[in-house]
């Protein structure tokens, strides 16, 4: 793990970087996870679901490390409790990918073939959720560069409403796609219609989590 007092040093946002690059680590396997259930292979789904719980893990201690590091005497350009929400926030997308993998793995599900389009229709638009978030976070030192104000918090604030405008297209898609699962559910066991509803509102989770990174910058923007 890298020297989070060393990061500290080169920018309060650095740490911040560090952790969303785990975090990341985990968003990765989200897509790769729904291949294996809707290919049927079981025991990598088991083997991604592992992968998972280590990442977030690793997520975990790096946040842990952050809470216990960040300055607390030395002039910071932004609210220290600002800091400490927005890593939460990025840790909050990790946890969502965690629960994702235990629904996928409480039983072996299988993925009713017509809604297999619009899944990863879904999917795709909360990956691209997830990279708009990160994308903010890795701006964040050249905010720092400019005084967080100008230009650059001009197009801070810019990339926000790009990331709010894609959770708003992803809570549409979720709807669309609950319909359309619920449009099946004579076909289809009730414990499987309940999980599948459950792990749709978990990937919504995730990028809600991701466009709140964007709500906190606002504020960090404001105050």
């Amino acid at each position: 793990m890298s020297d989070i007092k060393e990061l500290f040093r080169e920018s309060p946002f650095e740490p911040l970087r560090y952790h969303m690059k785990s975090v990341m680590d985990c968003v990765k396997l989200v897509h790769p996870m729904f291949e294996a259930v809707r290919d049927g292979a079981h025991d990598k789904m088991q083997e991604l679901a592992k992968k998972t719980f280590k990442a977030e893990h690793q997520a975990d201690l790096i946040k842990d490390e952050i809470r216990q590091t960040i300055p607390k005497r030395f002039f910071l350009p932004v609210y220290r409790g600002d800091l400490l929400g927005y890593v939460k926030l990025q840790d909050d997308m990790a946890d969502s990918v965690e629960d994702l993998a235990v629904l996928l793995t409480i039983k072996k599900l299988s993925l009713p073939a017509p809604l297999v389009d619009s899944v990863f229709a879904y999917l795709d638009k909360v990956q691209e959720v997830c990279d708009k978030a990160l994308a903010i976070t890795n701006y964040l030192p050249t905010l720092v560069q400019g005084d967080m104000a100008g230009t650059e918090a001009e197009h801070a604030l810019e990339m926000v409403a790009n990331l709010e405008k894609g959770e708003w297209e992803a809570d549409r898609l979720q709807y669309t796609l609950s319909q359309l699962l619920f449009s099946h559910e004579d076909h289809m066991k009730p414990t499987d219609l309940f999980l599948w509803f459950r792990i749709f509102g978990e990937l919504g989770q995730l990028a809600n989590h991701a466009e709140k990174t964007g709500d906190r910058l606002r504020r960090m923007l404001s105050t």
